[in-house]
C-alpha cells in the first residue's frame, strides 16, 4: 500500500523500532503535510532521534512503513535520501578545514560539479550568515555558527524535506532566535522543515504541526490551532503587575468575578486566569482591574505554547504513556 495524498510530503503507517529488549517507537502513525514545520516534542529518550533516522532512510524500522511521496521509504532509500536533508544533533569537529572546504566536501559528496559548487557555496553561506567565515576553521567556530554551518551542509543538495534534531539545543537566546527566523526563511522558501526538541514552548510558537512522542508512543498530534482550541474552551489571560507585593489581592479580586473560572500565579510572578466572557466582558474585566488601582503592566490571551504545554503535561502526568 502507497500514501497517494498530494498535499503530503511524508506519512509513517504503524512503524515500531526495537533494539533487543528496548522498544525505541511503538506504533506510530502520522502524515506530514507538505510545506508544514512540524514539530516533534518530546524529553530526552522518547524516540525523537530514531524517527528522525528512520525518515532520513538512515535505519529502517523493525516494522511499519514510511513512505515519501508515495514512494516506500525502503524500496528507494538512495533516492529519497536525495530529497531529505538531514542535521543530526551532534556536529562533528573537522580540523584543519575551513567552513567553504566544509560546504563544498559535501556538495562533492552529493555530485555537484566543481563549477556550480563553487555558486552553490557562496549561496549557503550567505543563507546562514557566514560568508565573512569562509576562511575560516570549522573547529574555531561557536557553538551557533556551526549549527548553522551544519544547517548549510543539510541544504547543499536542495533538498525537499530538511530534518532538524535538537537543533537549538545549548545555543544563548540570541542564537536561537536567529536559528528560528532562518527556519522561518526555509518554510517562505517552500522547504517541509521537521524539527525536534524536548521544550514545547519552543516549537509552539513557529510550528504549524506538532506531535507528542513519551515513552516511544504518539501521545497527541495535529495543527497548532486545532490542538490549541481542543485542549482549550475558556480562554485564558496572562497578566503581570508591576508591584509583586499586589498579587494576592489581585488574585482576590479575579476569584471573585462571575467570568473567572479560576486564577493562580505561577514561579514567574506571572497570573494566569481561565475566563468564560465574551470580548465586552474581556473589557469589563480590564476596566475593573483598573478602577481598583491595581499595576498592571501586561494583559494578553495566553500563548498558544502556554496552552498546549499545560495540557500536554495533564495528559502525561504521573504516567510513562499516554
Amino acid at each position: 500500500m502507497q500514501s497517494t495524498q498530494t498535499d503530503t510530503i511524508i506519512q509513517i503507517g504503524h512503524i515500531s523500532k526495537r533494539y533487543r529488549s528496548v522498544v525505541a517507537l511503538d506504533d506510530i502513525s502520522l502524515e506530514i503535510p507538505r510545506g508544514a514545520i512540524y514539530g516533534l516534542i518530546g524529553p530526552n529518550g522518547a524516540g525523537k532521534t530514531t524517527l528522525l533516522r528512520i525518515l532520513a532512510a538512515l535505519i529502517a524500522p523493525s516494522s511499519g512503513h514510511v513512505w515519501f511521496e508515495g514512494k516506500d521509504v525502503s524500496h528507494v532509500p538512495s533516492l529519497i535520501q536525495r530529497k531529505i536533508g538531514y542535521m543530526p544533533d551532534i556536529f562533528g569537529i573537522y580540523p584543519d578545514i575551513t567552513t567553504e572546504e566544509y560546504l563544498q566536501f559535501y556538495a562533492g559528496i552529493h555530485g555537484i560539479s566543481g563549477r556550480q559548487r563553487a555558486h552553490i557555496v557562496s549561496d549557503l553561506l550567505e543563507l546562514v550568515d557566514l560568508t565573512a567565515y569562509r576562511k575560516t576553521l570549522v573547529e574555531t567556530l561557536s557553538r551557533g555558527m556551526q549549527q548553522r554551518l551544519c544547517l548549510a551542509r543539510a541544504l547543499v543538495h536542495d533538498p525537499d524535506l530538511i530534518l532538524l534534531d535538537e537543533p537549538a539545543a545549548g545555543l544563548d537566546p540570541r542564537t536561537r532566535v536567529e536559528l528560528r527566523e532562518l527556519i522561518h526563511t526555509l518554510h517562505t522558501m517552500g522547504k517541509t522543515v521537521v524539527i525536534s526538541s524536548h521544550v514545547l514552548l519552543e516549537l509552539a510558537e513557529m510550528c504549524t504541526n506538532i506531535a507528542v512522542i513519551q515513552g516511544g508512543r504518539l501521545v497527541l498530534s495535529g495543527d497548532i490551532e486545532t490542538l490549541s482550541q481542543h485542549f482549550q474552551t475558556n480562554r485564558q489571560i496572562a497578566m503581570r503587575l508591576l508591584e509583586p507585593d499586589k498579587i494576592l489581592v489581585t488574585l482576590e479580586l479575579l476569584r471573585s468575578l462571575p467570568d473567572i473560572l479560576s486564577a493562580d500565579v505561577a514561579e514567574d510572578e506571572m497570573i494566569y486566569t481561565e475566563f468564560s466572557g465574551d470580548d465586552q466582558a474581556l473589557h469589563h474585566l480590564l476596566r475593573t482591574l483598573i478602577a481598583h488601582e491595581l499595576p498592571i503592566i501586561s494583559f494578553a490571551p495566553r500563548s498558544i505554547g502556554g496552552r498546549l504545554e499545560e495540557a500536554f503535561l495533564r495528559l502525561t502526568e504521573g504516567n510513562s504513556q499516554p
